[in-house]
């Protein structure tokens, strides 16, 4: 039988996690509470096989999953399913958000390129770096009032998102790519990339809470 979602003015926001360690309850406490977002953890397994046939009710769905093989080259009821089911994204309204490691997913599937709007996305990583965080957007709802900061996460070396993308946050340093959050369109959907997300001393950044919390909001057409 299936289930539906309690009765609420809140934001349904699925957060799809897999393939990549990290601190539970450090993450954890990233999402919870958020006033006025209700957030539902789960495995990207969970998210395909949609079980309680809700997968379309959530308002934004989070990714911070690290899958590298193209959804349907693996063997498995999973697979296949999981290609069907990200493909649909952008379908409707409910917004997208790819967190840190999740820009780096599916690294040949040009459709996920499309989704982070960067085309070529080889990179390199480096892990316990200070990175100061500048606002390039001061206007973005995402932005507003916030103030510069610096914080320890693991940057990436990537190339920066195309022209079709609005940069928010960016930093100068050398081992980062210059783009640390940045929004576009896809299809219907709103799809809002931040760069940043490695580890507890991330994860318990004010600056960095701010900028989950207002860019779940404003994927939800509440900002």
């Amino acid at each position: 039988m299936a289930t539906s979602f309690p009765p609420t003015t809140d934001i349904r926001a699925a957060v799809v996690t897999g393939r990549h360690p990290f601190d539970v309850p450090g993450f954890h406490a990233v999402f919870r509470n958020i006033p006025g977002v209700d957030c539902y953890p789960q495995h990207l397994n969970d998210f395909v096989a949609d079980a309680g046939h809700v997968r379309a009710d959530y308002h934004v769905v989070v990714f911070y999953n690290f899958h590298q093989p193209t959804p349907g080259t693996e063997d498995g009821w999973w697979a296949s399913g999981a290609r069907e089911a990200l493909e649909a994204l952008g379908e409707t309204g409910q917004g997208i958000f790819i967190l840190h490691h999740a820009l780096l997913a599916y690294p040949e599937w040009p459709f996920w390129s499309t989704l982070c709007g960067i085309p070529d996305r080889s990179f390199s990583y480096h892990m316990g770096e200070y990175v100061h965080v500048d606002i390039a957007d001061p206007d973005h709802p995402i932005t507003q009032g916030l103030r510069p900061w610096t914080m320890v996460d693991e940057t990436y070396g990537m190339n920066d998102p195309g022209e079709d993308s609005r940069v928010l946050l960016t930093t100068e340093h050398t081992k980062s790519m210059h783009a640390l959050a940045w929004t576009h369109q896809h299809r219907n959907a709103r799809v809002f990339c931040y760069q940043s997300g490695h580890g507890n001393r991330t994860y318990t950044n004010y600056s960095f809470r701010t900028v989950v919390a207002r860019g779940i909001r404003w994927l939800a057409g509440r900002l």
